[in-house]
C-alpha cells in the first residue's frame, strides 16, 4: 500500500470543499457504525437531497458543481459515506460488512439528520447504495436520480478491471492518475484541485468496501420510486447500452438517458453544465 499523507489529504479535500456555497456547513451525524460526516447547504426548511459519492477515494465534496443550484430547492446532505476516504469516523468495533448493514447505517443516518423522507441520488458505487436502499426502504425516498451506477444493471468490463487492478493492489498517487487518465480519456482535462484529492486518497486507511449482489429483478420491478438515470456516454466502466436496456426492463417508474460527452469518474464534478438543470428538474423544480 503507499504511503498515505493525512495532511495532504485534508488540505486538498478542503480546497476542493472551498468550490462549495458559501453557506455550506458540516454536520457531524452519530450512527451504530460510527460519526458520519456530512457537507450541507441550502435552506434548512427545504426538502431534504442526500447525495452518494462513488467508491475508489470519491468523497462527499464531489458534488461541488452541483451543490448551488440543487440548494437553491433543497437541503443539500453530501454525505462521506462511512470507513471511506472523508471525514467519517468508523466505529472502532463494528462496521458495515452487508448490505443490511448500509441499509441499517443510512436509516440511521436519516434519524440522526431528523429526516423521515428524502430525494437521493448517487454516482457509480453511492448509486448502487442508493438502489439498494431504495428496495429496503421505499417510505423514506421520494425520488432517486442514478449516476452512471456500477453492479446495478451491468457488471464491469474486463478491460476496466485489468487497468484498475495496479491501483486496487498498491494504491499511490501516480496509479491513481494513470487510471484516471486512461478511463476519462485524458486526466489534463479534470478539475486540478479535484484530482490531486483523488491523488491524495490512495492509501487512506479505508474499511474494506461492503460489495454484493445487485438488487434483483423482482425488486425492481415492483419499486413504485421514480428513477432518473443518467448513463455516462464515453464509460469504461460499463457498456451503456447494457446498462440503458437492463434498467429499462426492470425499472417502472425510471426516465432513462446518456449524458454525451463525459466519461464515468468524470461525473459528476467535471459534468456538463446542463446536468444540474436536468437533475433540478427532476427533483421538482426547474433550476432558476
Amino acid at each position: 500500500m503507499g504511503r498515505y499523507d493525512d495532511d495532504a489529504f485534508r488540505a486538498a479535500y478542503d480546497k476542493v470543499l472551498a468550490k462549495w456555497p458559501a453557506d455550506r456547513e458540516a454536520l457531524r451525524v452519530p450512527t451504530p457504525f460510527g460519526t458520519t460526516h456530512v457537507n450541507a447547504c441550502g435552506p434548512a426548511d427545504a426538502p431534504p437531497l442526500v447525495l452518494l459519492p462513488g467508491g475508489g477515494g470519491a468523497t462527499s465534496t464531489s458534488w461541488y458543481a452541483q451543490a448551488a443550484p440543487l440548494a437553491r430547492t433543497h437541503r443539500v446532505l453530501a454525505v462521506d459515506l462511512i470507513g471511506a476516504p472523508g471525514r467519517s469516523e468508523p466505529a472502532a468495533d463494528r462496521h458495515p460488512r452487508t448490505v443490511a448493514d448500509l441499509a441499517a447505517w443510512l436509516d440511521a443516518l436519516l434519524d440522526g439528520l431528523d429526516v423521515t423522507e428524502a430525494d437521493f441520488g448517487g454516482h457509480s458505487y453511492g448509486a448502487w447504495i442508493a438502489l439498494h436502499y431504495a428496495v429496503h426502504a421505499p417510505h423514506r425516498m421520494r425520488r432517486l436520480f442514478l449516476l452512471d451506477p456500477t453492479q446495478c444493471f451491468a457488471g464491469f468490463k474486463a478491460a476496466y478491471l485489468l487497468h484498475a487492478l495496479p491501483m486496487l493492489l498498491r494504491p499511490t498517487p501516480a496509479r491513481v492518475r494513470a487510471f484516471l487518465d486512461w478511463e476519462t480519456g485524458g486526466a489534463a482535462g479534470l478539475d486540478p484541485d479535484w484530482l490531486r484529492l483523488q491523488e491524495a486518497a490512495a492509501g487512506f486507511p479505508a474499511a474494506r468496501p461492503v460489495t454484493g449482489p445487485r438488487p434483483t429483478p423482482d425488486a425492481l420491478r415492483v419499486l413504485n420510486v421514480p428513477v432518473l438515470l443518467l448513463v455516462a456516454a464515453n464509460s469504461r466502466t460499463h457498456g451503456p447500452n447494457s446498462v440503458t436496456a437492463q434498467a429499462g426492463e426492470l425499472l417502472p417508474r425510471a426516465e432513462i438517458d446518456v449524458v454525451p460527452g463525459v466519461s464515468h469518474h468524470a461525473l459528476p464534478q467535471s459534468a456538463p453544465p446542463e446536468l444540474a438543470r436536468r437533475l433540478s428538474e427532476f427533483l421538482g423544480e426547474r433550476a432558476g
